[in-house]
């Protein structure tokens, strides 16, 4: 049957759509992005790194100079797996996560998002079961409905995932006969809690992943941004054939040229090249030859320090202003980088139903719900510290701080008080992520 014109319901096409179209949703983080970027409200909400410093003039000249010398090779096609030339400086990169790789196991993707896309296409038919921490990145929330898998949350703690709740997790899956396909993880200042999980936490995940023949998929963008240490060594330097790394230049360089790359066992890889093959023929090859042009000529080791510089100071303006503006009984993560802050909110709080009130209040966050696939972190928030300017900050974390107490003063003028006084006095840091 084709589509009438005549049709009166908002969709005419949506017998047509196939099943898997059912379970796309709007991001949470992109859902505020019109109001989020009002010059009167304050952001903390999406997780845009700051380019501002970058030597934009230095760059465009030498992305003249690509086009005028080696332009007719840059702007043609290239290879499904991405260029040799920017696989082999992806190695150099990784070498500073002690990862020992071979550049013929990188594949180039338009992004770690893409990378994802590529995995979870490869990996997962509709029911399968992938394991993800509770709670996870929306963005890969969003891709894995999308292939009609299911997420199974894990719990984390303050030192991240748990493999005590993971071995739990793959024992009563499997008992049900579920196929668990993967299990996903941040393990460098996770989005959204900005929680790290030490080497000895990585080892024990990756010793059980070998003993219950598990597949990691390790998203790495945040690895190189530490504040405060050198970069721990990455889940895939302890075991590459356990560990499907995804790695992207958006948080240490520049997010618009959209080059992320996977990193996997060599079998995988096959598998991997012929699913960028069908979906794009051959990532972007100009952003290519133009980050490798980059990693070529610039001190971008100096330049992830210059970051890190930036970064830390807004980390300790969101630290600083919490702990100012926060009423008792409000808790927060203290991440060593990245981008984020995990907030939980005093008892009776709903950071889904508060948000309307906060936006009118002009500051934004992103709900805790969103990070979770089971309905779960109603009194959490996710606020990000990368791209607003110190003063910003402090200022939205005062504007979200009256937002608080007046919806704590409004339960208590209807007698809801109750459920919160166990929390009061219980202010400050924590790694608090349920």
């Amino acid at each position: 049957m084709e589509p009438s014109r005549h049709d009166t319901r908002l969709d005419s096409y949506l017998d047509f759509y196939a099943d898997r179209t059912h379970g796309l949703t709007v991001s949470a983080v992109r859902a505020l992005f019109s109001v989020a970027n009002r010059p009167e409200v304050v952001s903390l909400a999406g997780g845009m790194p700051n380019i501002a410093d970058l030597p934009r003039q230095a760059l465009g000249e030498a992305v003249s100079k690509l086009i005028r010398d080696d332009g007719v090779r840059a702007m043609q096609y290239g290879a499904g797996q991405g260029e040799p030339f920017i696989r082999e400086k992806i190695v150099e990169v990784m070498a500073e996560e002690d990862i020992h790789a071979n550049s013929d196991d990188v594949v180039i993707t338009c992004g770690s998002q893409q990378a994802l896309d590529l995995v979870t296409r490869t990996f997962c038919n509709p029911g399968d079961v992938i394991l993800a921490e509770a709670p996870s990145y929306v963005g890969a929330l969003g891709t894995f409905q999308s292939y009609q898998a299911e997420v199974v949350h894990v719990e984390m703690d303050e030192y991240g995932l748990s493999p005590t709740a993971l071995r739990q997790a793959l024992v009563s899956l499997r008992a049900g006969g579920r196929a668990v396909k993967f299990l996903y993880t941040i393990p460098n200042f996770q989005n959204p809690t900005g929680i790290t999980q030490p080497l000895w936490r990585r080892q024990e995940l990756v010793d059980l992943a070998r003993e219950e023949k598990l597949l990691i998929v390790e998203d790495n963008p945040y690895g190189l941004l530490c504040f405060d240490d050198d970069p721990i060594p990455a889940m895939c330097s302890l075991d590459g054939e356990v560990v499907v790394y995804l790695g992207s230049f958006s948080k240490t360089f520049a997010p618009g040229f959209r080059v992320g790359w996977t990193l996997s066992p060599h079998a995988v890889r096959e598998k991997l090249v012929l699913a960028q093959e069908s979906a794009t023929l051959c990532p972007p090859v100009f952003s290519q030859y133009a980050i490798a042009a980059y990693l070529d000529n610039f001190d971008w080791r100096g330049q992830i320090k210059d970051f890190h510089d930036m970064y830390r100071s807004r980390r300790a303006a969101m630290l600083a202003g919490l702990a100012e503006n926060m009423p008792p009984g409000t808790t927060w993560t203290n991440p060593g980088g990245g981008f984020f802050v995990w907030v939980t909110l005093p008892h009776g709080l709903d950071a889904q139903a508060m948000l309307p009130r906060a936006v009118s209040a002009r500051v934004a966050y992103v709900p805790g719900t969103a990070f979770y696939s089971d309905g779960f972190g109603s009194r959490n928030m996710r606020l990000s510290f990368c791209f607003p300017t110190e003063e910003q900050i402090i200022e939205g974390t005062r504007r979200l701080g009256e937002v608080l107490k007046t919806e704590l003063a409004i339960r208590a003028t209807f007698g809801l008080e109750d459920d919160i006084a166990p929390k009061l006095g219980l202010q400050g840091p924590a790694n608090d992520i349920h």
